[in-house]
């Protein structure tokens, strides 16, 4: 079977590449011509499922405790796996992180083509550590060790939030040789902070060879929005409501700045001649929350190289049929610079808004993950099971 599906992938990415068989898309044009992957925020059931979008242009695939909370309690795909697992003693979390850990390798080895065609540059699945966690920097590096050693994958990413605790843990993993996804980052400050936790990691590993440790660092976009939009309607003169819609963009041009920066110099130099590779730029969050707003507005204005982009279906169909390809990241820094300078001026703290994003976000995956278990267990139950 695995062999069969891989075969399927290798024709894909074959047939892509000489352009037969395969009608290109515009995520072929993003990256081709742009140099940002595209990749796809959701995983479930039967993994197969992501063949069609591999041959669209898809290049990787990130993954979250709400995915998986959704995949897992609303599919019967998972019922005869989960069944032996219970059955042959596993209580209800250890049978979750079995069944999550298949997804992941089964979604690791259709990438896997893309990943070795790019030399590693590409072809990535994140799976995120235990979200309970969040404020456990020695816990989460120990998730972190585990995971990467179950999945056994060249082309996994282990996820790690940017919180206040798991920095530390970022430098830690990655100084290990562990390639990570750093999620959760809601602003500039906490951004820089995971950029130097990469470079002091890739510092500390002490390999010779650091081509093989690679991360992403996944920048948040429109829950920015959700947020200051709602802030800014209640100041509610004309400037403040002009700004609407404009603040993630705004942050997510000026992250780009500070990515161009601080991976350039004599610092990032030296790692250079040692294999590494840059910390690409993810934006994440790139559904729309606000129908006003044009369907493709968290993914056509972030176009730029050395960038991914990943995108729920919403984003992803939209982006492929009426997305624009063209560098747009850095078309126009100085209005983002005013842009961000005007909410302040206004009474946005971003310091305030970062923190009170990543605190919901926390919020939000601990909540998917618990009901997710709850669900397990009434699964569990139903099937006449006993939680040993």
């Amino acid at each position: 079977m695995i062999l069969h599906i891989l075969f399927r992938v290798f024709n894909y990415v074959k047939c892509s590449q000489n352009g037969s068989h395969v009608k290109r898309t515009t995520l072929h044009d993003l990256y081709e011509k742009q140099g940002q992957s595209p990749w796809y925020d959701n995983l479930c059931r039967p993994v197969t499922d992501l063949l069609p979008l591999i041959e669209r242009g898809v290049r990787g695939v990130t993954s979250n405790p709400a995915i998986f909370q959704k995949a897992i309690s609303t599919s019967n795909a998972y019922n005869d796996q989960f069944r032996e697992l219970v059955q042959g003693g596993k209580d209800i979390e250890s049978a979750y992180w079995e069944l999550v850990v298949k997804d992941i390798q089964d979604a690791c080895r259709l990438f896997e083509p893309i990943y070795d065609e790019t030399d590693g540059g590409d072809g990535y699945v994140s799976v995120e550590v235990s979200p309970r966690l969040a404020d456990d920097t020695q816990g989460t590096v120990d998730a972190a060790k585990w995971l990467h050693e179950v999945v056994d994958r060249p082309n996994v990413y282990i996820k790690i939030p940017a919180t206040a605790a798991c920095v530390p843990s970022v430098k830690e993993v990655i100084s290990l040789g562990i390639s990570v996804n750093v999620t959760l980052i809601f602003s500039l400050s906490r951004y820089e902070a995971v950029i130097d936790a990469y470079l002091d990691g890739l510092e500390a590993s002490g390999l010779d060879d650091l081509s093989r440790v690679t991360s992403v660092a996944s920048f948040f976009v429109s829950r920015v929005d959700t947020l200051v939009d709602g802030m800014l309607e209640k100041i509610g003169t004309p400037e403040a409501l002009n700004l609407r819609g404009k603040a993630a963009n705004a942050q997510a041009a000026l992250a780009f700045q500070l990515y161009q920066k601080k991976f350039s110099g004599p610092r990032w130099e030296a790692l250079v001649k040692k294999g590494a590779k840059k910390q690409r730029l993810l934006w994440a969050s790139t559904s729309v929350k606000n129908p006003a707003y044009p369907d493709t507005l968290y993914v056509a204005p972030l176009v730029g190289p050395d960038t991914v982009s990943t995108m729920p279906d919403q984003a992803l169909q939209a982006f492929i049929d009426h997305g624009t390809v063209g560098r747009t990241i850095d078309s126009n820094v100085p209005e983002a610079e005013g842009t961000y300078s005007a909410l302040e001026k206004l009474g946005i703290d971003w310091s305030y808004v970062g923190s009170r994003l990543e605190d919901e976000g926390v919020v939000s995956f601990k909540k998917s993950f618990d009901s997710l278990l709850d669900s397990l267990q009434e699964k569990a139950n139903s099937m006449k099971l006993v939680n040993l």
